[in-house]
């Protein structure tokens, strides 16, 4: 689809998210905007997606965030943070995060991508594992060992509240002292790096389960994907994009799955579309975004009462 970088000028970003594959149940996201409620029978979601030096739809998108001044985030280029509450028991061992592909990509791959994934894996995450080369690619890693900020909160009820995050940024840790508890009973370190180098290990993860009802906050980004001009940079590395991407391959889909079952919970999908095209629709996509004004709704769900929780 575009052969050389100067068709580059003629595409632009447009974010969806759902909590499945299918496009159908999509939402567009308002980067660097309010937050989005994502639910289905699994889980409830709140999402919130920022992107540095943003010029992608919808057409009156922000360019930036406050967020990108934070002391934590100034290098970042963007973020994917949500919050999540489970309407079923997931092993920490079992939820992923990461990319996958509808198609195969193995015929557009540049020369020195296996090397740049090994770098990946070697200086930023250990856990990441996949096949690139499959019908289906994917690139996962254990979502606890993964996210950049992990945060524990309370159980939810029903009048509670759905949280918003854009005007928040997320640090690690725990939202009371109830959720603090939970960190120190998995031995949870207070650090990122430690948290992460803690879920490295298969074992830890199999003893950590997401209890349903209870909230927990993500965020992941970093400063090597920038979506300004579609490219990736590493150290000694970079590779612009736009000219491997073909018709069937213009989209990077991020996927918080329970690998175990093949259950999905989230699927945020960042599609390369042709402006002229994507100019007639914008307006139609724009008005069925959902974006909260300053509210996502209560809860409206909680756990049924396990033996535990009856005397």
């Amino acid at each position: 689809m575009a052969d050389h970088d100067t068709n580059a000028h003629k595409y632009r970003l447009k974010v969806t998210a759902g909590p499945v594959y299918d496009r159908n149940t999509h939402q567009v996201v308002p980067v660097n905007g309010e937050t989005i409620r994502i639910e289905n029978e699994h889980a409830i979601v709140s999402l919130c997606v920022r992107i540095q030096d943003y010029a992608g739809y919808p057409e009156k998108s922000p360019s930036t965030s406050p967020y990108f001044e934070h002391e934590l985030h100034k290098k970042d280029l963007y973020s994917i943070c949500f919050s999540i509450i489970f309407k079923e028991p997931v092993n920490g061992n079992n939820l992923f995060f990461g990319n996958d592909f509808e198609n195969p990509i193995r015929d557009i791959l540049p020369p020195g991508f296996n090397s740049a994934l090994k770098l990946v894996k070697w200086t930023l995450d250990p856990g990441l594992d996949g096949d690139v080369y499959a019908d289906q690619p994917y690139l996962y890693s254990p979502a606890l060992a993964t996210w950049d900020i992990f945060r524990i909160g309370d159980k939810m009820s029903k009048e509670d509240k759905v949280p918003t995050l854009h005007d928040e940024v997320i640090e690690e840790g725990a939202y009371s002292d109830e959720a603090a508890e939970i960190r120190r009973q998995h031995n949870i370190p207070d650090t990122v790096e430690g948290r992460r180098k803690h879920f490295q290990n298969e074992g830890n993860r199999k003893e950590f389960e997401f209890e349903p009802g209870r909230m927990y906050v993500a965020d992941f980004g970093n400063p090597y994907l920038s979506f300004s001009d579609f490219s990736i940079r590493l150290p000694g590395f970079t590779l612009h994009a736009m000219k491997y991407v073909e018709e069937k391959n213009h989209e990077l889909r991020y996927t918080l799955k329970d690998t175990s079952t093949g259950q999905v919970y989230l699927a945020v999908l960042f599609s390369v579309v042709l402006e002229e095209l994507e100019d007639k629709r914008d307006k139609s996509d724009d008005s069925k975004s959902r974006e909260s004004e300053g509210s996502l709704g209560k809860f409206e769900w909680e756990p049924q009462p396990s033996a535990d929780d009856v005397e």
